[in-house]
């Protein structure tokens, strides 16, 4: 399936390479499938330093601090046969993604995969903080495409050895 994934790196204190926008890209692509999202897709996603994601926090959600990730859908069921479904925007502070996935003992690639997806699922309409059932089946299927990308926790993986 043909998705548009647009990614816009708007800082500079986390260098951002090619294989990141893959990573990005492939993330994506992983948890629509996974969802069997079943039309082309557009999503958007930009890259950003903690200033600026502390900005939109407090400017759309009134919690004045940086967070690792901000989630805008914008999915609408009512589009035209054939025609993409614009899902939303995705940002993510790279300097958090960092420190997080130094404090967590995994790879930044992890940890913006796992950043990825976890805003998929909310433009996707799953949300972790309607309850506890809802935050178990949304951080569930997070682990479930993240191990299909060979991402696993590392303390899943020494389980499996």
């Amino acid at each position: 399936m043909r998705h548009k994934i647009d990614i816009d790196n708007r800082q500079k204190q986390v260098p951002v390479t090619a294989a990141h926008r893959k990573l990005v890209r492939q993330a994506v692509k992983e948890a629509l499938a996974f969802e069997q999202f079943d039309r082309p897709a557009e999503v958007s996603v930009s890259f950003v330093d903690d200033d600026e994601i502390a900005l939109l926090n407090k400017t759309h959600r009134g919690i004045d601090r940086p967070t690792d990730v901000l989630s805008f859908p914008l999915f609408d069921e009512d589009f035209e046969d054939g025609e993409a479904a614009a899902l939303g925007d995705i940002v993510i502070s790279l300097e958090r993604a960092a420190a997080q996935a130094e404090a967590y003992g995994h790879s930044f690639e992890r940890e913006l995969a796992f950043l990825t997806v976890h805003s998929v699922l909310h433009l996707l309409g799953y949300d972790h903080e309607e309850g506890k059932a809802e935050e178990s089946e949304m951080f569930d299927r997070q682990e479930k495409i993240l191990a299909r990308m060979g991402l696993n926790r590392p303390e899943q993986k020494e389980q499996k050895e």
